[in-house]
């Protein structure tokens, strides 16, 4: 067991807040005409200091409860990332209700099922399309009063129904004005334990659960990661992840927490870009962005070729050595020092160029990292601080920090958290950050925490000194029919690592006689490719199924087996004809795999890997 540490401690009793209304509050009297969020519009970027958040919240929240919000009855946002998804949450958390996340790509009757199992009040809708899964089965929501539009305005047949966003504004003015102590009044009655946000997993397997998390989970957060000192005021944070998903939601809390700024664009098609104007110190991501931008930067090399390949190559040879170093505490001299200033003026300062030049750190959680691709960024002088935590667990359980970190780990536990390793492997976790159960499900929660409040992850994992190390998850861990186990994630992170081309690489095998994979290429890196192996100008499937491609494959395939045990190498694979996406349900929207999923859709082609 990893004990609480004692300065962690401390530091946790000075500075927690009492609930999250608190510590936003707390911060707009702090530092009234700082930046909070810088957000785009148009062309350009704008920015909202944290007195103008706080007035524009209140408004909002004042009209919440116009509309009748009770303290934690739910309002729920569908929407993605953008500025006005925060506007709406702290709405909610002023008027002392519980909000409800619902992914702008979840299916209309998962929505309904989300907002009557939650029985939701209100719901924050983006768009019309948003609106148009709501009233498609309004009838099996009985709970939900009204939908406030963020963009548009409702049309005639709805405005019984839904209001715009700039009605709900002036309904809060007006309210305001004959109740000005209205907010002050809903505040007074938030206590930590009260619930603030009913977060539904995304779930890789069945429906989705709603997990319980109180004020108090979020306070802890912020105080955790204030208290490991790995952030100050004077950093810019460039926030795109999903705020549907708790990896995001904490992000807030620990901004609220510390109060650097945050600039906000939820578009992933739009993060390098972004992140060259906003020129961020920090920025969270789950590990396929990390994977992509990889694979990006190594396949536009080895299509230049030339000098230019060769340099690059030399380069991050030279990087990968002074890494080394600095791993061990130790910084270059002499004749390395001498070659690592010259690759990094040539090469290793345009990698970090491309995401602003002012990075510190990223940090990778919701899913595993390679360490060979951590190591990667790290030889071009860009720290990946990996950390782990579950939705159940607010996020945040560990991570490594910038003087103190461990590639290929999750870092220490958060002080204020401990964790232990079960006789079967399972990651045990208990503390403040730990959800207080799943929504109307008292039979689940009793089967993932047991009587000694211990959380159990369903993660495999163990410790090296103070270093939490995942394994895989519990569930994925496979068994061959010899008898051999099988981490999958592991393997799979190992591939994407190797080829540049992959999309998706998933590990199969359960008690079957030898492992095999499904393969999906990217449907951007491969064009390349295929202009340089006479198949440009082809089709994405003519490409994928065409012989050039299969060999290409096959080379990166015998190059993995080559450094994995006899029973774990990859004896067969199938190259689909088109990537797995978050739409078609093969990934969460949080980029994981759906594992049941695509080997339920995909059988037929798994059989016959067997026959």
């Amino acid at each position: 067991m990893k004990p609480v540490a004692d300065e962690g401690q401390l530091a946790l009793l000075s500075n927690r807040k009492e609930n999250m209304a608190t510590m936003f509050l707390d911060r707009v009297a702090a530092t009234p005409s700082r930046e909070a969020f810088r957000y785009p519009s148009g062309d350009q970027w704008k920015s909202a200091s944290w007195r103008e958040l706080d007035e524009l919240a209140r408004r909002r929240a004042a009209g919440l409860i116009a509309l009748g919000v009770q303290p934690e009855q739910r309002v729920a946002i569908a929407s993605s990332t953008r500025m006005e998804w925060v506007e709406c949450y702290l709405a909610a958390v002023l008027a002392a209700a519980a909000t409800t996340t619902i992914y702008p790509t979840t299916m209309a009757e998962d929505v309904a099922y989300i907002v009557a199992d939650a029985e939701v009040q209100v719901v924050f809708a983006e768009d019309a399309t948003q609106l148009d899964k709501l009233r498609a089965h309004r009838s099996e929501t009985p709970s939900l009063q009204k939908v406030v539009l963020i963009d548009g305005e409702p049309s005639a047949e709805d405005e019984s129904w839904v209001l715009s966003l700039s009605a709900l504004d002036e309904l809060g003015t007006a309210y305001l004005k004959d109740n000005p102590s209205a907010i002050d009044d809903r505040l007074a009655q938030i206590k930590p334990d009260h619930l603030c946000t009913l977060i539904y997993t995304s779930g890789t397997t069945g429906r989705p659960k709603g997990v319980r998390l109180p004020h108090s989970v979020w306070t802890y957060e912020g105080a955790a990661v204030e208290g490991i000192r790995v952030l100050s005021q004077d950093d810019l944070q460039f926030l795109w992840l999903p705020l549907s998903h708790v990896f995001g939601q904490v992000l807030l809390a620990v901004q609220f927490q510390i109060g650097f700024a945050t600039a906000i664009d939820g578009r992933i098609d739009k993060i390098v870009e972004n992140a060259a104007v906003v020129q961020p110190t920090f920025m969270a991501a789950a590990p396929r962005i990390f994977e992509k931008a990889h694979a990006r930067i190594v396949t536009m090399i080895e299509d230049e070729g030339g000098v230019k390949a060769k340099l690059f190559h030399w380069a991050f040879g030279v990087g990968a050595r002074v890494s080394a170093l600095r791993q061990q505490g130790k910084e270059p001299g002499g004749a390395l020092g001498a070659q690592y200033a010259l690759a990094d003026k040539l090469v290793l300062s345009k990698i970090r160029a491309r995401f602003g030049g002012r990075i510190r750190f990223f940090v990778s959680g919701s899913a595993a990292l390679d360490k060979h691709l951590a190591e990667w960024f790290h030889s071009a002088g860009l720290l990946i601080l990996e950390g782990y935590g579950l939705s159940e667990t607010a996020a945040g359980s560990s991570l490594n920090r910038p003087g103190q970190y461990r590639l290929g780990s999750v870092g220490p536990i958060f002080p204020g958290t401990e964790a232990k390793i079960a006789e079967d492997g399972e990651i045990l976790i208990k503390g403040p950050g730990v959800m207080s159960g799943y929504h109307n499900q008292p039979e689940q929660t009793a089967e993932v925490i047991d009587a000694d409040g211990w959380f159990h992850t369903g993660d495999i994992g163990h410790f090296e000194d103070e270093y939490l190390f995942i394994t895989d998850r519990k569930k994925d861990l496979f068994k061959t029919s010899g008898g051999k186990y099988v981490a999958p994630q592991v393997i799979e992170g190992r591939f994407k690592m190797i080829c540049p081309y992959v999309g998706q690489f998933v590990v199969h095998g359960n008690k079957r006689n030898f492992v095999s994979a499904l393969v999906t290429l990217d449907p951007d890196a491969i064009q390349g490719w295929a202009a340089s192996n006479g198949l440009g100008g082809k089709s994405y499937a003519e490409i994928v199924s065409s012989d050039a491609a299969r060999a290409m494959v096959q080379g990166y395939v015998d190059e993995l087996n080559a450094g994995l045990n006899r029973w774990e190498t990859i004896k067969k694979f199938t190259i689909l004809d088109r990537d797995l996406t978050v739409e078609t349900g093969e990934m969460t929207p949080s980029l994981k795999l759906k594992r049941k999923h695509v080997e339920t859709q995909y059988a037929d082609l798994l059989d016959k890997m067997y026959d």
